[in-house]
């Protein structure tokens, strides 16, 4: 995941030669029936995971039996499904620092959410506090963190370069465990951005959670597919942004406020 490499390192007036951790990045070309379709800028950890999580939420395939086979090569990796001649609308680089939807997103045709789970704010704290406890990034300043949690505890926890990889990781461990994602959350080291937001509601996962910022598209599609996002998660404090219901210890007038606000 890091290698140490030499540096100069400065402060104030001195100069000092040393070796200084720094995160692996590395492209991954993924095609599918023959056909390229990704080019991944990536941590070279879980592939498998991280394909079977992207070809799900780019709806490339609707379940994991759609996989006929999953080929490494080196850099490289080819996929076959099922769906042979099924058309992909595009190629794409998923740079390491954002995602984004092969297709144009439109709202009205995401998912809405399907979903009994209730956290309490407690719950949430601790859970983020377990989770974003990251040696690597203490290490590299340079990695970030998605875990995948349900009431019972832990699911996984994944490292990358890029949060929406990290995502794609967990759900794809999922998808092979044949773990019920409408029982689950995620918890993210970054700003939840709409691709985050749109990959949870294709996997049906109903609860986004961040020490960090989303934006107003993310909250947008959120609140219209009934998904829930707490960011700023940082000591006691929390924001919730959308989906206040699933919230236990909420009072019924604070949910009622922030369902009537949709500006």
């Amino acid at each position: 995941m890091f290698r140490d490499l030499p540096c100069i390192k400065a402060e104030g007036e001195s100069f000092s030669t040393d070796l200084h951790p720094v995160i692996e990045e590395i492209p991954l070309a993924v095609s599918v029936n023959g056909r390229h379709v990704l080019t991944a800028m990536t941590s070279p950890v879980m592939f498998r995971e991280f394909i079977i999580g992207f070809l799900y939420t780019e709806r490339i395939i609707r379940s994991i039996e759609e996989i006929e086979s999953i080929r490494f090569e080196g850099n490289s990796v080819s996929v076959l499904t099922t769906e042979p001649f099924k058309i992909l609308t595009s190629q794409k680089t998923v740079l390491s620092g954002c995602g984004g939807s092969m297709s144009f997103l439109d709202i009205e045709k995401l998912p809405e959410i399907d979903s009994n789970l209730s956290l309490s704010t407690e719950n949430i704290r601790t859970t983020v506090k377990e989770a974003l406890e990251s040696e690597l990034h203490v290490k590299t300043g340079g990695i970030h963190v998605v875990g995948l949690y349900d009431t019972k505890g832990r699911i996984a926890v994944v490292e990358d370069i890029g949060r929406h990889n990290a995502l794609d990781r967990v759900i794809g461990y999922a998808l092979e465990q044949k773990i019920d994602l409408s029982g689950t959350y995620v918890i993210c080291s970054g700003r939840i951005s709409s691709e985050m937001v749109r990959k949870c509601l294709v996997a049906n996962i109903p609860v986004i959670v961040s020490r960090g910022a989303t934006t107003t598209l993310a909250i947008s599609i959120a609140r219209a597919r009934g998904l829930t996002i707490i960011g700023f998660v940082r000591g006691k404090k929390m924001n919730i942004y959308s989906g206040g219901k699933r919230v236990s210890d909420i009072p019924s007038r604070d949910i009622s406020y922030l369902e009537k606000d949709q500006g």
